[in-house]
């Protein structure tokens, strides 16, 4: 029978209930529980895929297509597995599955209510879930923030799976450290507790975040006014590294007062363990350093680009390198020649990720012009190949003002171009080419070197595509196409000849892992480090 861990957040949001999650689901994971991870969102959008990344942050894609919270990506970075959409719920969702049983009549007689409607939905998913995949225990975060209204009903939810099922409640509080006082304060979480306690849950665990470790006075002050054990308050203070957070949890000794709690008898499987604690110390004992400049549209939120940072942050841990990213907005790069040349010198390598829209469109372009001409080794990511074949039909194939129809409908060069299947689509959500996708490379490429194999698979998020009656002009001045749709119809990866320049239609960040780094950025930044002269 399923056991249940259900997290919840205080006082205000971006504590990390999503790394807190993880890292519970990965201790668990080592001591070869099958267990998965599950996210409820109160939001009455469908899914994220229509929210602006400057209010959301990254749109995370699944290898079925589905575009989901964040949060995922730290699930299957930390559990090393891909995830599916049975294990996203958002209130869209949920809203609009009560609305459909209501008018095909399931609910004749009856006024739909929260309770006991909405919550016994929220209820069956979740026991089916957990009865399809036959799983110890189901890690499930609840988004936002107790209090809100949006996930009140949820909530509401888990207290009635208490009643029925073995459910640990995790809270996550803040501690917050005023200087003018010099320690750790505990009001803010007592009463947010007392607020959550009125809700009818008691804690059973709480994980105080805070930039300092928690004094132990405060842990014991904390216990009596919470009604918790000392040994189950964990500390979460600021670390060098999130994939630090599990191994810190273990050191208080979480993984033996879980399997307590839960009534599971685990042995520990010693030698995934020590592969994670190996590249959490090749991280930290890191000592050569390269410069990466992410030319972005939204660089001002940096969660924007979450799996882009982290997918870096796989590869120091590969390579025994630290990466020092340099944020340029790429706004900034079309003011001029000079602006462009004082933000992008001294750089070792450059990344153009993606994004929607004509808004520092130029700037990019500018930016991947500076890449090759300057020979720096340059990485494109979805948008970031469409501009490096802009790019080159511009200024090598001669074709001027060559464009995408996404920011110029009427230019004569149509370089890139929407997909024939986009055309006559009216809703905006999950309509894109989304997902996992195969692609063909070829042999002696760059691509091929670094995937080291001729057929290979990445996730995608994308309307448009280079326009394929554009292929033999850019081929016929040098551009090599290095990989396709297994049909040829779509160009996948594109490359410079003369150096490292490489780009994909797909995101490589969404699939890489702590563990099992993208081949793509490895190549990249050891290219990188030769710029720097330190390979």
């Amino acid at each position: 029978m399923t056991k249940y861990i259900v997290v919840l957040g205080t006082l205000l949001s971006g504590l990390g209930k999503g790394l807190i999650t993880s890292s519970i689901a990965r201790i668990l994971k080592w001591y070869n529980v099958n267990v998965m991870p599950f996210k409820f969102d109160g939001y009455l959008n469908y899914d994220c895929g229509t929210m602006n990344p400057y209010r959301h942050g990254e749109v995370f894609v699944l290898d079925d297509g589905s575009e989901v919270d964040m949060d995922f990506g730290n699930y299957e970075r930390f559990l090393n597995i891909n995830m599916n959409k049975d294990f996203s719920l958002t209130g869209g969702k949920l809203f609009k599955d009560i609305i459909e049983k209501e008018r095909r009549g399931e609910f004749l007689g009856e006024d739909v209510q929260v309770i006991p409607h909405l919550v016994n939905e929220i209820l069956a998913k979740i026991k089916n879930i957990s009865n399809k995949y036959n799983l110890d225990v189901l890690v499930i975060e609840v988004g936002g923030t107790v209090g809100d209204l949006e996930n009140s009903y949820f909530i509401e939810a888990m207290r009635h799976l208490a009643l029925e099922e073995k459910v640990i409640f995790f809270v996550v509080t803040y501690l917050p450290k005023l200087r003018v006082v010099g320690e750790q304060k505990t009001k803010p979480a007592q009463l947010a507790i007392k607020a959550l306690m009125q809700m009818g849950i008691r804690p059973d665990f709480i994980v105080t975040r805070s930039e300092e470790e928690i004094e132990p006075n405060i842990k014991k002050k904390l216990a009596l006014f919470s009604n918790v054990k000392d040994d189950h308050i964990i500390d979460d203070h600021d670390l060098d590294t999130i994939y630090a957070i599990p191994l810190h949890f273990m050191e208080q000794g979480l993984d033996n007062l879980l399997l307590n709690e839960l009534d599971i008898k685990g042995e520990i499987n010693n030698e995934e363990l020590k592969k994670w604690q190996e590249r959490v110390e090749r991280l930290r004992n890191a000592k050569k350093r390269v410069s990466i400049a992410i030319v972005g549209k939204y660089t001002k939120l940096h969660d924007s680009y979450a799996s882009l940072i982290e997918a870096i942050h796989h590869a120091e841990a590969e390579l025994g390198i630290i990466v020092d990213i340099k944020w340029v907005e790429s706004e900034e790069l079309e003011i001029n020649n000079d602006r462009v040349k004082e933000l992008l010198n001294g750089i070792h390598g450059i990344i153009v990720p993606g994004g929607f829209g004509k808004r520092g469109i130029e700037g990019m372009i500018n930016a991947i012009e500076f890449a090759r001409t300057n020979k720096i080794p340059y990485l494109g990511l979805c948008l970031g190949l469409q501009l490096m074949s802009i790019e080159y039909a511009r200024n090598v194939c001669n074709l001027e003002g060559a464009n995408s129809t996404e920011f110029d409908p009427n230019t004569k060069y149509k370089v890139v171009d929407l997909l024939p299947e986009q055309l006559n689509v009216i809703y905006k959500g999950g309509t894109m080419r989304l997902g996992l996708w195969d692609s063909k490379l070829k042999i002696n490429t760059k691509a091929y070197e670094s995937y080291k194999k001729e057929i290979i698979q990445e996730r995608h998020r994308h309307r448009y595509e280079v326009n394929n009656e554009y292929r033999e002009i850019l081929e016929n001045n040098g551009l090599i196409i290095s990989g396709t749709t297994l049909d040829n119809k779509l160009v996948e990866f594109i490359e410079w000849s003369n150096s490292f320049g490489i780009a994909t239609q797909a995101h490589p960040e969404l699939k890489s892992r702590f563990l099992e780094p993208s081949p793509l950025f490895v190549s990249f930044i050891k290219e990188a480090a030769k710029q720097a002269s330190i390979l």
